[in-house]
């Protein structure tokens, strides 16, 4: 293939570039002190100062996540044409272009495509939704472990005995607070413990077939998708399916 054959197409924006390696760094850097956390007393983190320390660290992360996938969120709507939902979450004909999408890889000449091909669009859309929910329950468990915003001082309030001011209150010390209302409280965050949990498995699962994905796309079809993320430009040899008409 020669140099002529090749095309240049501006494709993802730079809201949408920052928000990938943003969100990438700040999903990393959760799961790595999430698994200090969960694996705490293996690694001989027995203080209650070390268990908030940590604790506080994940939750400043998890803000940074959180405005982040808000903000990507709205740029769904705003973004250019490969950044919008439209153009990214599964639609009307969704399936057929699943199934052309998979015949064409069989023929050794697949099909290419400036945004997500049919299968990453599927990924995303999975790995949207495991983002959402780890957000949400994120939030939550802020809030009910340590009182963090935007649930924590609501928490304090109801956990807090009448002579107690809900701000003097400290995590995991059951000093000023009613007894039968921490154990309401243990009671109902914990499934949302387990759900942000398992969510986080889910998703590391699919990271990994999703850079397995990606590289494989990127041998079979070229396109430069790796280096899309940086620069926002594909360099395509064929016309992209989803090419502007």
């Amino acid at each position: 293939m020669n140099d002529s054959q090749l095309k240049v197409y501006k494709v993802w924006d730079l809201p949408t570039r920052l928000f990938h390696w943003i969100n990438f760094t700040a999903v990393i850097s959760l799961i790595f002190f999430g698994m200090i956390m969960l694996y705490k007393k293996e690694l001989g983190i027995t203080s209650v100062e070390a268990k908030i320390g940590l604790k506080e660290v994940h939750v400043i992360i998890g803000y940074i996540f959180v405005l982040n996938l808000g903000f990507r969120l709205l740029w769904g709507f705003i973004g250019n044409r490969y950044a919008r939902w439209r153009t990214i979450l599964p639609g009307k004909g969704f399936l057929q272009s699943v199934q052309d999408y998979k015949a064409s890889l069989g023929t050794g000449n697949p099909q290419q495509f400036l945004g997500h091909n049919p299968l990453g669009r599927l990924a995303v859309t999975v790995i949207l939704l495991l983002l959402i929910v780890m957000a949400g329950t994120g939030l939550i468990r802020a809030g009910t472990d340590i009182y963090y915003p935007p649930f924590g001082a609501y928490v304090a309030e109801y956990v807090a005995a009448p002579d107690t001011d809900p701000a003097s209150l400290v995590p995991y010390d059951p000093t000023g607070t009613i007894a039968e209302k921490t154990d309401r409280l243990k009671a109902f965050k914990g499934p949302f413990g387990i759900i942000h949990l398992y969510s986080a498995y889910i998703l590391m699962l699919i990271i990994a077939v999703h850079i397995a994905a990606v590289v494989y796309t990127e041998v079979r079809e070229g396109g430069g998708i790796i280096s899309a993320m940086f620069t926002g430009r594909k360099v395509l040899s064929g016309k992209p399916v989803d090419g502007e008409s």
